[in-house]
């Protein structure tokens, strides 16, 4: 019997168990309906926290040792030769690499004292937190004098050192010491880091929610996050140079990484409704809130990395506050 052309019907058995038909499967998930999860910010974070390999760092210290020795060798041939053959043009060789080797130096002691400043403000932070968890008094009265001198070049705070140096003998105990320096000589300096925090916040979230291109997200997220690691540090009196800077933000993000903030958490929950709302409308505005979200983490941490006193109870910024002090007004948010 020859086949017939046309549809073969194939009876299905209804009786048979977990049978999937038009009305029982499951619905299409709508892309609009994703939840946005910082895909950026977790990149950098992982990217920037991955320790070099020993071998890594064998290889660039010594290519970076032979690019210096070929070109110190050439500098020092060509100087050397035209000195042999024009003496006038030889000096002013001489003299340029003169001038460059005083710019080397220059910048490796500008690096040196931004290591220093960086280490003066951990060793004061260890000392609190130290006078702190031992219930020292007089240590504590030690770190208040060290903050005034921290800070003795700012004008803008003399108000403020002149009113810890006289209450903080007064006080009767080493809460009450740091209390009273976080709410005189810190709580200034905490307000600007917490513009500064929001301000990076800002830029990560409207360049992911506005640039499309590939990896511009995550470049801007790393040029965003240094800047706003070296504010805050120059705010509370570490000011790094760039090696400084790059250090203090591996740090930073390691200790996120290490510690699971990089991932989506409770303080994050109202950004993660507003981006989820944003992520019906377009993927990117979602992605954008909780990109500017996890900045704004990033910048607490900032904080506390870098202030010379460890935060009190019921001081520590709220990153849900700081993120819509961010995106006041942005993508339509009032909140």
């Amino acid at each position: 019997m020859s086949p017939t052309n046309g549809p073969v019907l194939i009876d299905l058995d209804e009786s048979t168990p977990n049978a999937v038909t038009p009305a029982t499967a499951p619905p299409v998930p709508d892309a609009g309906e994703l939840t946005p999860d910082g895909q950026a910010m977790q990149t950098l974070a992982r990217l920037s926290a991955r320790p070099p390999s020993r071998l890594a760092r064998l290889f660039w210290a010594a290519l970076a040792s032979l690019l210096g020795f070929v070109l110190s060798i050439a500098a020092w041939n060509f100087a050397t030769g035209l000195l042999a053959s024009n003496p006038v043009l030889g000096w002013i060789a001489t003299g340029i690499f003169g001038v460059l080797i005083l710019s080397a130096l220059g910048l490796a002691l500008r690096e040196w004292a931004g290591y220093a400043r960086l280490a003066r403000v951990d060793t004061l932070r260890a000392r609190a937190e130290a006078a702190l968890g031992a219930g020292d008094l007089v240590e504590a009265r030690k770190v208040a004098d060290a903050l005034i001198r921290l800070y003795g070049a700012r004008p803008a705070l003399a108000e403020a050192r002149d009113r810890l140096k006289t209450r903080a003998d007064e006080a009767f105990d080493a809460d009450a010491v740091f209390d009273l320096a976080e709410q005189t000589v810190l709580a200034p300096l905490d307000a600007r880091a917490q513009e500064e925090v929001a301000a990076a916040a800002r830029q990560v979230a409207l360049v992911t929610a506005l640039v499309p291109l590939a990896l511009a997200d995550v470049v801007a997220a790393l040029t965003a996050n240094l800047r706003m690691i070296r504010r805050i540090a120059e705010v509370y009196g570490g000011r790094a140079g760039t090696l400084g800077s790059w250090r203090l933000t591996r740090s930073v993000l390691t200790h996120l990484v290490a510690t699971g903030a990089v991932a989506v958490g409770d303080d994050l929950i109202g950004s993660i409704a507003g981006g989820g709302v944003l992520a019906k409308v377009s993927r990117r505005f979602g992605e954008g809130v909780v990109n500017g979200a996890l900045t704004a983490r990033v910048g607490v941490a900032a904080m506390e990395v870098c202030r010379p006193i460890p935060f009190g109870k019921d001081t520590r910024p709220s990153v849900t506050a700081l993120v819509r002090q961010a995106l006041a007004g942005l993508f339509g948010s009032k909140g």
